[in-house]
């Protein structure tokens, strides 16, 4: 019997009830890791000033002494730059512009003189729509004072400061999920093997649940076997050696709009399992925060239930 997927009837407080536990948890987590996520990302930006000669210096050999400039840089500018309209306007290659942001290195096998084209074609973009409003010395061709400097850092720590802050939360969101389906297990005698159980999901013992398995699949289109990551595993106590164990995922989200937009990730990943395992494995959803109707229709409909995470106690009724 499924725990949420087929009472409707219900659906309505829950996502109530859920979004006002996730608001919760938002109000009391979010204002300090916002505050220090932009305490941290201003003093960064005040850096890249400095080393850009408060952004009168972006040519080809500072931005390959310096690439992790360039996320600062694009926040600089009028409006800020996203990476993919820096690339398109400047016209250089993705690679360039990811390996400066996520690794702080210039690619190894790009030829220098093809380096400096793409690097000062980026500094022409850069000069070209800078913010005066925010770097006002840069229109006046005045020195900055040191006030000028922490206000505009301010200002472009601001921009950053979301999305730096965005994938923080949503890693301690899921970090909090995980511990408490932790919690709640070895609460009615279940042991954590995350660390000393089997690497094979499969073979783990009745009783136990670890977190962060991947499991092989084969490609329904191809014989390909590739690896999904599932959240937490469990082997419930009364099963036997051949059931397999129950898959569950953890979700949250603090708006409606994206939940809808990523709904299909779900229903592909349950379609791989069973295309791989067979129609009789579990695979539930741990949710907590802004899941409307839509979204639970077309899980229901994909055969997918559910537990919410403010009425976590219904991981019982998967008979645990």
């Amino acid at each position: 019997m499924p725990v949420n997927a087929d009472k409707p009837l219900r659906w309505k407080k829950d996502i109530a009830d859920s979004v006002d536990y996730y608001n919760r948890w938002f109000l009391a987590y979010a204002p300090n890791t916002f505050r220090e996520t932009r305490i941290r990302t201003t003093e960064q930006v005040i850096t890249a000033l400095r080393q850009t000669n408060s952004l009168r210096n972006i040519a080809p050999d500072l931005l390959k002494q310096h690439p992790n400039v360039l996320p600062i840089l694009r926040m600089s500018t009028a409006p800020p730059l996203a990476r993919d309209r820096l690339i398109g306007l400047a016209n250089v290659t993705s690679n360039l512009i990811n390996t400066m942001e996520k690794k702080n290195k210039i690619p190894l096998k790009m030829e220098a003189a093809d380096l400096l084209s793409q690097l000062s074609r980026i500094g022409e973009i850069i000069s070209k729509l800078v913010d005066y409003d925010i770097f006002v010395w840069l229109e006046n061709q005045s020195s900055p004072e040191e006030a000028e400097i922490r206000r505009a850092a301010t200002i472009v720590a601001d921009r950053l400061t979301g999305a730096i802050a965005n994938p923080l939360m949503r890693n301690e969101q899921e970090k909090r999920q995980l511990q408490h389906i932790g919690e709640w297990l070895q609460k009615i005698g279940y042991r954590n093997v995350t660390d000393s159980g089997p690497l094979n999901w499969i073979e783990m013992k009745p009783g136990t649940f670890a977190f962060r398995r991947n499991i092989h699949v084969q490609q329904p289109s191809s014989n390909r076997t590739v690896n999904i990551p599932v959240d937490t595993v469990i082997k419930p106590k009364n099963s036997s050696a051949t059931t397999f164990p129950i898959l569950m995922e953890a979700k949250s989200a603090g708006d409606f709009t994206n939940t809808n937009k990523r709904r299909k990730e779900e229903a592909t990943k349950v379609s791989q399992l069973r295309n791989t395992f067979g129609e009789d494995i579990r695979f539930i959803l741990f949710l907590c925060g802004y899941f409307d109707s839509g979204y639970l229709g077309y899980e229901a409909a994909e055969g997918i239930d559910w537990v919410w995470e403010h009425r976590i106690d219904d991981l019982a009724e998967l008979d645990l």
